[in-house]
């Protein structure tokens, strides 16, 4: 055991970690990038096949983002933005803008993608307080649904294992099914899926319109349930029910964007423009923590006033719009700009499909989804009976666990692997990532 682990094990707490677990196995000490791959200590290689959790867009040390911060830096770090502005927070405000869907003009900046679903949510209920609608307090959220870990963002969350020991905590919301519910009696058929759960949305909104504040949901795919994806149209739907029964739409880009899905972001899909939409993750290509709440005109407009009317939206962080988190974002966009980033992707995901088709082949694989490079890969004690593995198989922390001898790193949630490269990884990158997680399922499985 070296230094560095040594000290981990005897003072940090890992997120999301069973600490007892990790005391007592060795773990691998990352020192390094390099492109799409990570060293360790002992100077191994191994693809960074989750992005550094869903982060990394570029690969690592990527020098326009390196360089960006450094001249940052040397002009200052950190400055608040109560009071002041900050020059690359306002040019990245533009920015963004230039890119989101129509109709997102005004950024509040974070730094985690749970404070911006906290923001979205406060921002939406102080909104229709504003305009005389005090009726307005609830949210309707999806079966599945996974938007952070603060206390708000949780109660608008809906995964079970992460959530139930925080119930008295939270607050009440209306749960609507999922069309990407795997336990769904119309599972097999996502059309008529999809249909059902808009009918199931529009019951809850025609009923209780005058109550529901906004309906939050991951666009396209919710990805810590398992990157379970929605049938095609499910989006648009949900937008046109939002603005038929004056309900407003959060969308939750977290993990969708900037390019995972294909597009910059999910909505672009079905041409859908929110009310609000939060960013996080890959907005700095994990760089630097950074976060955002995009809205729209109507929404800002709800909270001007005079000093003694109190429109004001009282929340902030002490690193809001960072220089350096901001001057990172802004040379992000400038290699998605230059390097045509987005032109290139629609290869890369076909390769990704044509390698994950023989995953579908394996025994003890029982399904296989896909949303550009946000890939899920489910295992199961028996395909032919849809028989998951029982929990304390751990086969998914073994899997990923085993892939690493082969020099990918991954992570499971629960029994579906996550394999979510940088975009910047070529196809030969990406074949080789996905044969290492067939390689690691075949010779785990068949233990």
């Amino acid at each position: 055991m070296n230094a560095a682990e040594r000290l981990d094990k005897d003072y940090v707490w890992h997120p999301f970690t069973q600490m007892r677990d990790w005391l007592a196995e060795p773990q691998l000490v990352i020192v390094a990038g390099e492109g799409v791959r990570l060293i360790d200590a002992d100077g191994n290689m191994y693809y960074d096949g989750v992005s550094s959790l869903w982060l990394n867009v570029h690969g690592h040390r990527k020098e326009a983002i390196d360089r960006a911060i450094i001249d940052q830096l040397g002009r200052i770090a950190h400055t608040t933005m109560l009071g002041l502005i900050s020059q690359p927070a306002a040019e990245l405000a533009a920015e963004l803008a230039a890119i989101a869907p129509p109709g997102l003009a005004k950024v509040f900046y974070s730094d985690s993608g749970s404070t911006a679903v906290e923001i979205a949510v406060k921002m939406a209920y102080q909104y229709w307080q504003l305009k005389g609608v005090a009726t307005k307090r609830r949210f309707v959220t999806l079966a599945n649904a996974y938007h952070g870990d603060t206390i708000g963002s949780v109660s608008v969350g809906g995964i079970d294992l992460f959530h139930r020991i925080f119930a008295p905590l939270l607050f009440p919301t209306v749960q609507a099914p999922s069309p990407s519910c795997r336990h769904c009696r119309l599972a097999g058929d996502p059309k008529r899926c999809g249909m059902a759960c808009l009918a199931a949305m529009e019951d809850i909104l025609a009923r209780d319109h005058g109550e529901i504040a906004a309906v939050v949901m991951e666009p396209l795919v919710q990805g810590a349930a398992g990157m379970l994806t929605h049938p095609p149209g499910y989006l648009k739907g949900v937008r046109e029910l939002t603005k038929r029964y004056g309900v407003l739409l959060i969308v939750d880009e977290v993990a969708t964007g900037f390019g995972r899905t294909g597009r910059m972001f999910a909505c672009e899909h079905e041409g859908v423009s929110p009310d609000i939409m939060t960013v996080a993750k890959g907005i700095t290509a994990g760089y630097l923590p950074l976060a955002a709440t995009l809205t729209t005109t109507e929404v800002f407009e709800a909270f001007l006033g005079s000093h003694t009317e109190q429109k004001t939206f009282f929340h902030g962080h002490s690193y809001t719009g960072n220089p350096l988190a901001c001057a990172a974002a802004l040379a992000n966009l400038r290699v998605f700009r230059e390097e045509k980033v987005l032109a290139g992707l629609p290869a890369k995901i076909a390769a990704a499909r044509e390698q994950l088709d023989a995953l579908r082949l394996l025994a003890h694989v029982g399904d296989v989804r896909q949303c550009g490079l946000m890939i899920g890969i489910e295992l199961v004690q028996d395909r032919a009976g849809g028989v998951p593995y029982p929990a304390e198989a751990a086969m998914g922390a073994r899997v990923c666990r085993h892939a690493r001898r082969y020099g990918l790193i991954i992570r499971p949630l629960g029994d579906v692997v996550i394999l979510m490269p940088p975009l910047a990884s070529t196809a030969a990158e990406i074949g080789e990532m996905t044969a290492i997680v067939r390689r690691a399922i075949d010779e785990v499985t068949g233990e």
